[in-house]
């Protein structure tokens, strides 16, 4: 009969090396790999509505950059997702929008509250309108002078009115 004779095992004092981690790739728990965009960059439905918005804000300055090319050069126009909740007593409500005169060196500015403004529309064209009315009349209220000069358009009838 043979016989092998028992070698003691000896005990390792350093831990097991384990391969080297992806760190740029990771699977989700599944194991099936990261997720990838629902629809191509370059399709409307790929747009967040942050970008939405700012498409409306840029469409309506476009269209007013017609008639204010020299005025608006000096204007900035800025999106913040929600208005500071120091809100003054003189101002009941939620604002849509904030101008501030040209002071200290800075331009005139005008800050458009996107998330209230997007709760008042009913659709992406009234979010449209809508941001057309709130920039117009914030232009009037800096140039001081009525928004129906601003943009002769002002005061259309809209379909909820």
């Amino acid at each position: 009969m043979f016989r092998r004779q028992h070698q003691p095992v000896q005990k390792s004092t350093t831990p097991p090396r384990l391969p080297p981690r992806d760190s740029g790739r990771r699977r989700d728990r599944r194991g099936r790999g990261p997720r990838g965009p629902l629809l191509p960059p370059g399709l409307p439905g790929a747009l967040s509505r942050a970008d939405r918005f700012d498409e409306h804000v840029r469409a309506t300055l476009a269209r007013l950059q017609r008639n204010w090319e020299r005025r608006l050069a000096r204007t900035e126009v800025a999106v913040a997702p929600v208005p500071p909740s120091d809100n003054p007593s003189w101002e009941p409500g939620v604002p849509l929008a904030r101008a501030f005169p040209a002071a200290d060196g800075l331009p005139d500015r005008i800050v458009l509250y996107r998330r209230p403004i997007e709760a008042r529309a009913v659709d992406s064209r009234d979010l449209g309108l809508l941001i057309l009315d709130v920039v117009v009349e914030q232009l009037g209220h800096l140039w001081r002078m009525p928004p129906e000069e601003v943009d002769p358009g002002f005061n259309r009838p809209t379909d909820w009115d």
